[in-house]
């Protein structure tokens, strides 16, 4: 070290500019004018030209292993009828019907079969007949509570399942 190189001390947050080297000591002042004295060994030249060619590695962070069942988003079934059948022209609304309970029914005993915790069930906001038959499935069911995904219950085109 030698004067005039900026220096930062070990243990404390202090830094400045060496002003004399007597031996082993050396007396540096920081940016508001105080002096402290340090031996050589508890202080680190700030060079900022000495990490220049240094490449910068970044790391990826490690992921974080979770479980399907407490996964937060959990699986969203969607009821409506062009997203279960190729055809949806060719079925009757009683036959639309049945097969939407046949689903959810299918994706409720999957959902225990695989110990998941929730289950989003999108019915949307129509005449409410398939709302009904939804809430009535639900109700028969045990182990689970379920709530409307809205705020407003009238809103509501999704129920939130949460299975025990």
């Amino acid at each position: 070290m030698k004067i005039g190189d900026k220096v930062s001390a070990l243990d404390e947050d202090l830094s400045g500019v060496v002003t004399s080297v007597n031996g082993n000591i050396v007396v540096f002042k920081d940016e508001y004018g105080f002096t402290y004295q340090y031996s050589k060994e508890k202080l680190v030249p700030k060079n900022p030209s000495l990490y220049e060619n240094i490449p910068i590695v970044k790391k990826a962070e490690p992921q974080k292993n979770t479980s399907k069942k407490h996964q937060k988003n959990g699986l969203v079934l969607d009821l409506h009828f062009h997203n279960l059948v190729k055809n949806p022209q060719d079925y009757d609304s009683y036959e639309r019907l049945f097969l939407q309970k046949e689903k959810l029914m299918e994706i409720l005993q999957f959902c225990r079969k695989h110990n998941l915790k929730r289950l989003e069930i999108v019915h949307g906001i129509g005449d409410g007949i398939l709302q009904k038959m939804v809430l009535d499935v639900l109700e028969s069911q045990r182990g689970l509570d379920f709530y409307n995904k809205e705020i407003l219950h009238h809103q509501s085109g999704a129920v939130m399942v949460e299975f025990h």
